[in-house]
């Protein structure tokens, strides 16, 4: 019996869900991308051309590292769980490439002040450029404006986006019916995520 324990315990370590996730190259602020699993993550994949369907801040706690996150509503997700919700378990770090200049103490915290204002709101399904709801890309953007000036990822319209594909089309036609707000303001994950302010951290 004792064998076939340490067989069990061998083989869910060798999976990865249980094995430590490293925080050393990490740092408050940084941009954590992954392909989530989610209803409509097909859709942005392919309206945006992009692999990457939902993104998060990363800070710390007393606790450890957590992603600041718009899912079924902006909240705190610990890293790990983080990490392990997405598609393989794969995920991009990316940083502002002069952040040890402009992400100071007195910033990162006002960072966090601004996200916390943001704190159970719930997420925008209909991607609205208004405060009342949010959505993950939106929240990152919103952060760094308000609170270094910065505006990571280039703002477009709903328009701009690759809106042909049947998957898209039907998630569009759930959401808004016959009124496509096609002049909407949008973020998405990649229009960060290909930022020249950033640069690659794994």
């Amino acid at each position: 019996m004792k064998g076939i324990i340490l067989l069990l315990t061998a083989l869910i370590l060798s999976t990865g869900l249980y094995a430590q996730t490293k925080t050393d190259h990490l740092a408050e602020g940084d941009l954590i991308f992954q392909t989530s699993l989610s209803a409509q993550s097909k859709a942005i994949q392919l309206a945006t051309k992009s692999r990457y369907s939902h993104c998060g801040l990363i800070f710390k706690d007393k606790d450890g590292y957590y992603v600041l996150e718009a899912i079924s509503q902006v909240k705190r997700t610990p890293l790990k769980l983080w990490i392990n919700r997405g598609q393989g378990r794969s995920y991009v770090v990316k940083r502002l490439k002069n952040a040890k200049q402009i992400l100071t103490l007195q910033k990162i915290a006002e960072m966090k002040k601004i996200g916390a204002q943001f704190s159970g709101k719930a997420y925008d399904l209909a991607f609205d450029w208004s405060d009342d709801k949010i959505y993950c890309s939106e929240l990152i953007w919103k952060i760094y404006q308000r609170a270094t000036g910065l505006e990571v990822g280039k703002l477009e319209k709903l328009r701009d986006f690759d809106l042909t594909n049947p998957i898209v089309r039907k998630k569009l036609k759930e959401r808004y019916g016959n009124h496509i707000p096609m002049q909407e303001t949008v973020i998405s994950p990649v229009s960060i995520f290909n930022s020249k302010l950033l640069t690659m951290v794994n």
